[in-house]
């Protein structure tokens, strides 16, 4: 694994871990049902990125993708965990925006992913 997916790595699982951590917490909040798209955001998100940092770690030549994929829903996740004004919702948008931050700028520096042709994938 190359030394510069460290960083994006241990952002993604720390994303994660602030992910699930924030959906247990919603889910144990006095009224949930209007915390449901950040639940299930947070879930979304921490599946996201734990599949990214596994292509990483495997080098998989779709590095490019998940990358961006986690990149995205990061951003998802953080913009509705910001609409809350709890401690842990705080906490999962801030390593949302770190992981989105760690995740372009790997992007940038990973190869695309190319077609048996040759050729670039489509993004």
């Amino acid at each position: 694994m190359p030394q510069q997916h460290t960083a994006c790595i241990e952002a993604c699982y720390a994303c994660a871990d602030a992910c699930d951590h924030c959906a247990i917490a919603c889910l144990s909040e006095d009224d949930p049902k209007h915390l449901a798209k950040c639940i299930a955001l947070d879930m979304d998100c921490a599946q996201a990125c734990r599949m990214a940092a596994s292509f990483m770690a495997r080098g998989s030549s779709s590095d490019s993708a998940a990358l961006a994929f986690c990149a995205d829903l990061c951003d998802s996740c953080a913009e509705e965990c910001e609409q809350h004004d709890m401690a842990h919702c705080r906490a999962c948008a801030q390593a949302c925006r770190r992981c989105a931050q760690e995740c372009r700028r790997l992007s940038d520096h990973v190869p695309r992913a190319t077609t048996p042709a040759g050729t670039h994938a489509a993004h």
